[in-house]
């Protein structure tokens, strides 16, 4: 069983956008032991992997807030060019109202980049 659990957020304005939660109510990465760092930066890794290989984004941002959900989580989040927030994190205003082509054409392919996640974290299930 994983100690963590992956949240495919439905946000069409952000393609793939996930969040990966540390199962155990851990307030900080720095309190988990060093194995289980090394195993949630791995699936973290996993998820920016198949993310770049088949949404094909500009930018994979990466953050752990936790500030108003003081629970340890990661967001990995697809960037394009031409989504509605670039290049401001997308917790700012938006600075256009859609997203471009590079943006839509990559929420066609969630469906397939949610197949291929699942499979890539399967080697990461325990």
């Amino acid at each position: 069983m994983p100690r963590w659990r992956l949240v495919l957020v439905e946000d069409s304005a952000f393609p793939g956008y996930v969040r990966i939660v540390w199962n155990d109510h851990v307030r900080e990465f720095s309190d988990l032991a060093p194995a289980d760092r090394v195993a949630l930066m791995e699936v973290v890794a996993t998820v920016e992997r198949v993310m770049l290989a088949v949404l094909a984004p500009d930018k994979i941002n990466l953050a752990a807030f936790g500030t108003m959900v003081p629970h340890l989580h990661w967001h990995v989040i697809a960037r394009f060019a031409d989504d509605s927030h670039w290049p401001d994190a997308i917790w700012a205003p938006a600075r256009r109202t859609e997203a471009g082509p590079r943006c839509t054409a990559a929420g066609l392919r969630v469906t397939e980049f949610t197949r291929q996640l699942l499979d890539a974290l399967e080697a990461h299930s325990d």
